[in-house]
């Protein structure tokens, strides 16, 4: 029995996973994760409906894309998607954080403020595989309501969808300048960094045809890169660039990424802080108010959503690992940003993700 992915074309997360399982060579088959796969594998195990999962050979799920790859990198031979040295590996997991995390925004408004009526007909095809387009197009209008819904709480509105644009636009000109002189982010291998890109600027921002079209039109670089990413000609092959060197052509992300990010990290770590103090023990809920954020210099709010703090950690527990000269070396890094954001953030409490399940620590 070879594994399965149960996942879907238009699910971001699931072009994470099929992208790493198909680099890493790993021995499995997709399947759609439709409402009856929903009802009778994922939700039984996971307590939720969600996508992707991997059925491992033995009939056990993992949830979650990175928990999927950490699984399969320690029970695969061959590369590994981290870096060895320690600046490259703490870029790679910062790059994880900000393409899982916080690049949802732009994926997220460009599906539906430009490829909504697309997307249906998409959402459709999972829920009425064998249906007619109008049957899945109705189907999908129904079951797509809810994931519109997310678009506000994400901080998606009139006021800062000019910002969001901004910010994304800036954002593939920076990609597309790195792209034209490196196939991956630290070489010719795709680290974890790649991986918490490619699930935003594959499933939606490549994939869908608005956006797809700007994609190309603005970064061919970068559209490049997501095909090398999504049609794997050379599993397990390449390297990462020698002496944990980071590309000079990554530091303009870099700044982006702690100037916008950041910011609204640091809030919902104390918004988090401050709910688990008052409910000591209890199940942690998936946002714990709305937290303020800034993009381009428009400001908004979005919800303070409590998995980002588990994904935060791993890049912060890396740094704080380091001693002496690498960590000053990875501290000169981060300072071509607000480096100290970053270096000096405050985690008053901590989440734990296990079986599932995100628990207070």
């Amino acid at each position: 029995m070879t594994h399965i992915l149960y996942g879907a074309p238009v699910s971001l997360y699931s072009g994470k996973a099929r992208a790493y399982l198909d680099w890493k060579g790993v021995d499995y088959r997709e399947e759609l994760c439709t409402p009856d796969i929903q009802r009778s594998i994922v939700i039984p195990h996971v307590g939720r409906p969600v996508m992707p999962v991997v059925q491992k050979d033995d009939g056990t799920i993992l949830q979650d894309t990175t928990v999927i790859i950490d699984h399969f990198e320690a029970i695969t031979d061959g590369p590994s998607v981290y870096p060895e040295t320690p600046v490259q590996k703490l870029i790679a997991l910062l790059f994880e954080l900000y393409g899982d995390e916080w690049l949802v925004i732009p994926a997220m408004h460009y599906r539906w403020n430009y490829n909504e009526e697309w997307v249906y007909g998409e959402f459709g095809k999972i829920a009425l595989p064998e249906g007619s387009p109008q049957e899945q197009y109705d189907k999908g209008r129904e079951n797509g309501a809810r994931f519109k819904g997310f678009v506000p709480m994400l901080g998606i509105t009139p006021e800062t969808i000019p910002g969001i644009e901004a910010s994304y636009e800036a954002l593939l000109g920076e990609l597309d300048a790195h792209f034209a002189v490196h196939d991956y982010l630290l070489g010719t291998r795709p680290s974890i960094g790649d991986y918490g890109l490619i699930g935003p600027l594959y499933a939606h921002l490549y994939r869908d045809p608005k956006s797809g079209e700007l994609m190309k039109r603005l970064a061919p670089n970068v559209a490049r890169w997501v095909e090398r990413m999504v049609e794997v000609e050379n599993p397990r092959s390449g390297e990462f660039l020698p002496d944990d060197e980071i590309p000079e052509t990554l530091l303009p992300v870099v700044i982006r990424m702690l100037e916008e990010q950041f910011p609204y990290l640091g809030a919902l770590a104390h918004l988090y802080a401050d709910w688990a103090k008052a409910n000591p023990g209890a199940d942690i809920p998936r946002a714990v108010g709305m937290a303020p954020f800034t993009i381009a210099g428009v400001k908004g709010e979005r919800a303070a959503t409590t998995f980002s703090l588990w994904m935060l950690q791993r890049p912060l527990d890396h740094y704080r690992s380091l001693k002496g000269a690498v960590r000053e070396r990875a501290r000169d890094v981060l300072d071509h940003g607000d480096g100290e954001l970053f270096r000096n953030f405050i985690l008053r409490a901590r989440v734990r993700f296990e079986n599932h399940i995100l628990s207070q620590d």
